[in-house]
């Protein structure tokens, strides 16, 4: 597996029943299984093709008896009967991420630890958790061909975690730990951000709540960097 792959490998918690939503070729629970973290997984994928795979992946490693293949939309393949504990939902939006969530949420559908990854709209993904009473225990921020990835563990409390608006953007646990990667993510999004500010300017109808947005965006991260 890849990096970024191992690295939610690592966040799932030893001997919870895994869903892995979007899974793609199950390697996450083909890993999971094998190493003998966890015993039992779903992986589910909304797309015939990328299930079929999974199936042959799944076959391959004679893990048919451990780990389920269901075709579906995020979390609507997952039953109570299930008893899954762990929901993984990686390489996909934020906004989307959230959706599934939420979708979920309103049928009193809640799970104990959710390890995600999304590719863009990261901070409404944190806020998705502060509001649902999810309380953010690990994160990361990894670098893999030529991209970015932030990463997310978060494990459902009784009481509301509040997070300050740097730590929905950044992340509480990546500000902490800032790595190498940290800074060439934000250096790089500064230019950019600058460059949009510029173009925002010169427009001939000015949009001037979007400009004080990318406005507080770029004083938050030069205040970081």
């Amino acid at each position: 597996m890849n990096l970024r792959l191992n690295t939610l490998a690592q966040m799932v918690a030893p001997h919870t029943r895994v869903a892995d939503i979007g899974t793609d070729h199950a390697y996450l629970p083909i890993e999971l299984v094998k190493s003998g973290k966890i015993q039992f997984a779903i992986a589910s994928d909304i797309a015939k093709g990328p299930l079929e795979n999974a199936r042959e992946d799944i076959a391959q490693a004679g893990l048919q008896e451990q780990i389920e293949t269901r075709l579906g939309a995020g979390l609507t393949t997952i039953k109570l009967e299930d008893h899954i504990d762990t929901v993984v939902i990686a390489g996909m939006g934020g906004k989307l991420i959230t959706t599934i969530l939420e979708d979920a949420w309103q049928q009193d559908f809640h799970f104990n630890q959710l390890v995600l990854e999304p590719n863009v709209g990261e901070p409404g993904v944190r806020q998705w958790l502060m509001t649902h009473n999810y309380q953010i225990q690990a994160e990361d921020l990894i670098a893999e061909a030529g991209h970015t990835y932030e990463l997310i563990q978060a494990k459902q409390v009784r009481q509301k975690i509040n997070l300050s608006a740097k730590e929905l953007f950044f992340g509480p646990i990546i500000l902490q730990n800032k790595n190498s990667v940290f800074d060439q993510k934000w250096r790089s999004q500064l230019i950019y951000q600058q460059k949009l500010l510029v173009n925002l300017n010169q427009a001939k109808k000015k949009d001037f709540q979007h400009i004080k947005q990318i406005e507080a965006t770029i004083k938050m991260i030069k205040e970081e960097l």
